[in-house]
């Protein structure tokens, strides 16, 4: 078996096929991709609802079938892929430990890594629901792969809580399967889903959403008999004497996603406690040279066609540093300011050529505003906005000619209108 490798990919998720592809089209043949499920694809291969590619592709389509184009580039470039492979750990100096039934435990020693994992969901524990651990709860992520992937249905009366999009999408999904859907419950003032998943798999099935609401308790014993859900105030605590009981046999949670950074954190790579994902350079290179982050892994989008992009750009910078081995670093770092919950990248190297494009989330719905990248008192660009949500990711492109203006720290804020 061969041991050594130009690049190792870890995830043959739409992150991982598309960092590979792009690697190999800028000349680097020598890559493995490590996926541990039984084929590629990642999650969009229990996504068989549409709205995927219509950024990239312009058209609309599953999620198996935008991970097909993805499958069929890796398969007709020959990229080496080991399916049914766990990687245990990874090293500072690239060493990648993983595992499968053919070769059991072994050492790949790679030249550059492109991390790859996308995210998990957070599950109930997090959460610290009152009541007993009844059949019937299950996150939504889960309840999705039973249902399309193996033709199961977890249940005939359902609540949801958290309107995250894969909430959101399961809430239709169980309704076209003949389940009622009470209730989707946010314990927030406005969804963390996207607008589109609202008013189609929610207002097209005449399925209430109850914002600032949370579920305070799930009834039954040996299986779900009902919950109880209470508004809560803004401490997020739940108000006495607004409890609304349902009886339901199933509890869906959809309550965040975080970055599968296990491996990241075993290397001991920096992490960024807002995104939970690696500390990046635009060119999404790690702390540790070679080492590359990309896709859910890295910040949690909302687009699968942005996890490609993204992919795109770690792995072409991986292939540049195969190829020329590491440069000099100009760093300057980039930070969220008011009303904006993170930015990625983190650092800017000003010797990389080129615009950077700065993703950003905000932490709040507001509209008419403007958000501002800055130095100091020195505003480097300004863009208003009608309206931005905290579940839609928001971006910003910084060209070279306002990079070089920069001469410290970059942050990037939100200015109410007033």
């Amino acid at each position: 078996m061969k041991m050594n490798y130009d690049l190792v990919i870890v995830g043959g998720g739409p992150a991982g096929l598309a960092a590979a592809i792009a690697a190999y089209d800028e000349g680097i043949r020598d890559i493995l991709i490590l996926e541990r499920e039984n084929k590629l694809g990642g999650i969009l291969n229990q996504c068989i609802h549409n709205g995927f590619g219509l950024t990239r592709f312009k058209e609309s389509l599953s999620g198996p079938e935008y991970a097909a184009r993805f499958v069929d580039g890796v398969l007709a470039r020959n990229i080496q892929v080991m399916t049914e492979t766990t990687v245990l750990s990874l090293t500072k100096d690239k060493k990648v430990t993983a595992i499968n039934t053919q070769n059991g435990v072994f050492v790949l020693q790679a030249k550059a890594v492109v991390l790859a994992m996308g995210c998990r969901e957070r599950s109930r524990g997090a959460l610290n629901v009152a009541g007993s651990r009844p059949a019937g709860i299950y996150s939504a992520g889960t309840a999705q792969k039973y249902v399309n992937i193996k033709g199961y249905m977890p249940g005939k009366s359902v609540v949801i809580l958290g309107s995250g999009d894969i909430g959101l999408i399961m809430a239709r999904r169980m309704t076209l399967e003949g389940a009622k859907v009470h209730a989707v419950c946010e314990i927030m003032p406005y969804s963390s889903g996207l607008k589109r998943n609202i008013a189609q798999c929610l207002d097209d099935f005449d399925i209430p959403l109850y914002l600032n609401h949370t579920i305070t308790k799930i009834e039954g014993e040996k299986r779900v008999t009902g919950v109880v859900i209470s508004k809560v105030d803004e401490n997020k605590k739940p108000i006495p004497g607004t409890e609304v009981h349902f009886d339901c046999d199933t509890v869906l949670f959809s309550v965040g996603l975080i970055p599968e950074n296990e491996l990241t954190k075993g290397a001991g790579l920096e992490l960024s406690p807002r995104t939970r994902g690696a500390v990046v350079y635009q060119s999404r290179e790690t702390e540790v040279e070679g080492i590359f982050a990309c896709g859910n892994v890295l910040q949690v989008h909302d687009l699968v066609d942005f996890v490609s992009e993204e992919a795109e750009l770690a792995g072409r910078y991986a292939a540049n540093y195969i190829l020329y081995g590491k440069t000099e670093r100009d760093e300057v770092r980039v930070s969220n300011g008011k009303n904006v919950s993170y930015v990625v990248p983190q650092i800017i190297d000003k010797n990389i050529q080129g615009n950077v494009k700065l993703f950003f989330r905000v932490t709040n719905t507001f509209r008419d505003c403007t958000i501002i990248a800055k130095c100091g008192e020195q505003v480097l660009l300004q863009k208003k906005k009608k309206i931005v949500v905290p579940g839609e990711m928001e971006s910003m492109l910084l060209t070279e000619a306002k990079l070089a203006e920069a001469n410290g720290e970059i942050q990037i804020e939100l200015e109410e209108k007033i």
